[in-house]
C-alpha cells in the first residue's frame, strides 16, 4: 500500500497520536493525505488484529497497546 510498510506498528501508532492531538491547533493537518493515509495503514492493521475501528473506544484501545 505504502511505504509505511517500513516502519514498526508501535512508531505509527505513535505518531499518528502526535498528529491527532496536533488537530485543534493544526485544522490543516485534518484533510492532509500523510494523515488520511497513515490513519488507512492502522485501521487496516486493527482490523486484521480483530478490532472493530467504527467503535472509538476500540480503536483508541488499540492505539494505545505496545508491545
Amino acid at each position: 500500500m505504502s511505504d509505511f510498510d517500513d516502519y514498526s506498528l508501535p512508531e505509527l501508532k505513535l505518531v499518528y497520536q502526535l498528529l491527532h492531538q496536533q488537530l485543534p491547533d493544526h485544522m490543516e493537518l485534518m484533510d492532509g493525505a500523510f494523515l488520511h493515509d497513515l490513519q488507512t495503514q492502522l485501521q487496516q492493521s486493527a482490523k486484521k488484529a480483530g478490532v472493530d475501528v467504527s467503535l472509538h473506544a476500540e480503536w483508541a484501545a488499540w492505539l494505545e497497546q505496545r508491545p
